[in-house]
């Protein structure tokens, strides 16, 4: 009888094809992957859309943030702005720093040139690797999350960059909208326009929250060591830069293991980076934390 006439069972069919894909080296391109790519473009579309009807409502809303007296101040009582192209620039600019400025608490605010070096690189390498190179938001950055989430079926890894993070604090509620998205997109970009590197991270290490009821590098460090934002060594530093990514479940007042466990990954997360060595990362996760011991028995009762 002729094989084309005779109808093979699917269970066959399906070793024969497999037995193909062997002898070809050709692998199957997992269904998780495959998801990620029909999804990035879009996310990418609706992100275009959002931006594009969203810009008059952001600036609605970031205008009411702003009191009158902040409106009214004249440009000499503010930072020093780098010179813009056209007064419509000058313009925006000022109106973001004296947003930002409204919003900002100088009474426990550290220059950044008064905070740990080690603290500054083990924030950036765990928060944001790409800080130096992304103007407000990372593209990169965010297929790499969203590859990482759809492997493990749940948020692994945070696509926000340290500005986004910074936009977030000072002006946006942390609700999960489209709109929200758009805004913090937006405002983002215009924070990157505005400011230089240095004073984004510098706000950034001022505003975050640490956990245990410390806002802010300076509240932070007086807290948890007893010591000033300048005097961090590196375990200390890679200790804190953990905690920024969920306050309430890595404070190591409240919850030392997991703190630890977090301190590791901020160690060798610099480590893979290049940022230290690994004889440096071992050292550091071995080295013994001396806690400030009134606030810690304080926040363990």
């Amino acid at each position: 009888m002729n094989d084309a006439m005779i109808d093979t069972p699917p269970k066959r069919k399906r070793r024969r094809k497999t037995a193909a894909r062997k002898r070809t080296g050709k692998k199957k391109t997992p269904r998780k992957y495959g998801r990620f790519f029909l999804i990035l473009p879009l996310c990418t579309l609706l992100t275009a859309i959002g931006v594009f009807f969203f810009v008059p409502q952001v600036w609605q809303e970031l205008g009411g943030l702003l009191p009158v007296a902040e409106r009214q101040k004249p440009a000499n009582q503010l930072h020093e702005i780098r010179e813009p192209d056209t007064a419509e620039q000058l313009a925006r600019i000022l109106f973001i720093r004296r947003a930002v400025e409204a919003r900002l608490d100088r009474s426990n605010y550290v220059p950044i040139e008064h905070i740990s070096p080690e603290l500054k690189k083990a924030i950036v390498a765990i928060e944001d690797r790409r800080f130096y190179e992304h103007t407000g938001f990372d593209l990169t950055g965010m297929a790499r999350a969203t590859l990482v989430n759809i492997q493990y079926g749940r948020i692994e890894e945070g696509a926000s960059t340290i500005t986004q993070q910074l936009v977030k604090n000072l002006f946006l509620a942390n609700e999960q909208t489209f709109t929200r998205k758009a805004q913090e997109l937006l405002l983002a970009l215009d924070i990157e326009l505005t400011y230089s590197k240095d004073e984004i991270l510098e706000m950034y290490l001022n505003v975050v929250y640490y956990g245990s009821g410390f806002f802010g590098v300076n509240a932070a460090s007086e807290g948890y060591y007893g010591k000033s934002p300048a005097a961090l060594n590196l375990p200390e530093s890679s200790m804190l830069a953990g905690v920024p990514n969920a306050p309430s479940e890595l404070s190591p007042f409240t919850h030392f293991i997991a703190a630890k466990k977090r301190q590791a990954v901020v160690l060798d997360t610099m480590e893979a980076q290049g940022l230290i060595d690994a004889r440096t990362a071992e050292d550091a996760k071995m080295q013994p934390l001396i806690f400030r011991p009134e606030e810690s028995e304080k926040n363990k009762t």
